[in-house]
């Protein structure tokens, strides 16, 4: 049961044609795969597990909640392309607090735009650039599964229990490369594979919760190996922006025509992030990513340390929890340590980090462009 990937319209491409030959005048139609499962079947066999005779308290207390969340998950995946489906998506990812809000029009507001990138690279090369960096992983650390596919039926750049699916038909900024390495194999392959070598391998598909500090922490890969430059900030807000407004009963029209002509997002990026917004009736995931940072600077400025995020995939709120099992040897030091917290000036960005900055400061502070 693949969250991601059963919300992920399969003619993206398509859609995108007809709207641009619509010139930008009709809402697209998105079109989403047949779940390959049957939902009372699945729920059944949930909610069949003995949890109930789990003795230790913690763990008692995370399956619960983690069944909790799997359930949420198959009623959200039933309930696409109708009304319901976004209170689904709250329930998961949660709602869109105003100060947040807020943040993402500051930056919009203050990072200037950018002149657009002239150079590109197809799917194809970012596949072989995606190759050659889980063989550095390999070259350290023997046996690093490298699982690499290019997907006409997939309409984003994702990682899928371990797997890093590329759409076929997209391009992506040559300057953006490593950075998107560093998010998607970096981090979240990375944590993936670290999970499943754990004796809790539940680590590896997510405790409840986990997406927003996973997010943060894969935003946090491209700020130290320093590519979160202006244009990916200005994403990152504008995805707030869009959320706040679907949330608040705007449809697809109203949202795209606002990216580009209150916030002059460029016309292609409003696209894409309007579709993620309204995708199966209504997503508040995309909010996560700026959320998901701005939580991890907090931590980080409090002292705490980065080593116990890479064990496997959870929420900051559980590291007191995986912290404990790893002292009592319940739990593993991570296997893999990712690339990108030993590329060039990244300690020294990680030590500013710790002194003290807000979301806004990864740009004040001259991120290069």
């Amino acid at each position: 049961m693949d969250l991601l990937i059963n919300t992920t319209p399969v003619n993206a491409a398509e859609a995108w044609a007809d709207f641009e030959r619509c010139d930008f005048g009709t809402a697209p139609t998105l079109r989403l795969r047949p779940l390959e499962f049957e939902p009372d079947l699945v729920r059944r066999e949930l909610y069949s597990l003995e949890i109930e005779n789990v003795d230790d308290p913690a763990l008692h207390t995370l399956f619960r909640a983690k069944r909790d969340e799997i359930a949420r998950q198959i009623t959200a995946l039933e309930d696409r392309d109708t009304s319901r489906f976004v209170y689904g998506s709250l329930q998961l990812y949660g709602g869109v607090a105003q100060p947040l809000v807020a943040t993402a029009e500051e930056l919009l507001a203050t990072i200037p735009i950018q002149a657009p990138s002239t150079r590109t690279v197809t799917a194809g090369a970012f596949a072989e650039a995606a190759r050659a960096e889980f063989d550095r992983y390999r070259a350290v650390y023997e046996g690093f599964p490298a699982n690499v596919a290019v997907r006409e039926d997939v309409s984003e750049l994702m990682v899928s229990f371990g797997r890093l699916l590329i759409p076929e038909a997209a391009t992506f900024r040559a300057d953006r490369v490593e950075p998107l390495l560093h998010h998607e194999v970096g981090t979240h392959v990375v944590t993936y594979q670290n999970g499943a070598r754990q004796p809790l391998t539940l680590l590896s598909i997510g405790l409840p919760g986990y997406d927003e500090t996973q997010e943060g922490l894969a935003v946090l890969a491209e700020y130290l190996s320093g590519g979160l430059d202006p244009r990916r900030l200005r994403v990152l807000a504008a995805r707030v922006v869009a959320v706040a407004q679907m949330v608040g009963g705007a449809g697809f029209l109203d949202i795209f025509e606002s990216l580009r002509a209150e916030h002059r997002i460029p016309t292609r990026t409003a696209w894409t992030i309007a579709i993620r917004v309204v995708v199966g009736g209504g997503s508040v995931k995309d909010a996560i990513y700026l959320r998901g940072i701005t939580r991890l600077l907090e931590s980080l400025a409090e002292g705490n340390s980065l080593d116990v995020l890479f064990a496997g995939k959870f929420a900051l709120d559980h590291i007191p929890l995986i912290q404990d099992l790893l002292d009592r040897e319940v739990l593993e030091a991570p296997w893999v340590r990712p690339r990108w917290l030993d590329v060039p000036g990244a300690q020294e960005r990680l030590d500013r980090l710790r002194a003290g900055v807000s979301v806004t400061d990864l740009y004040e502070g001259g991120v290069a462009a």
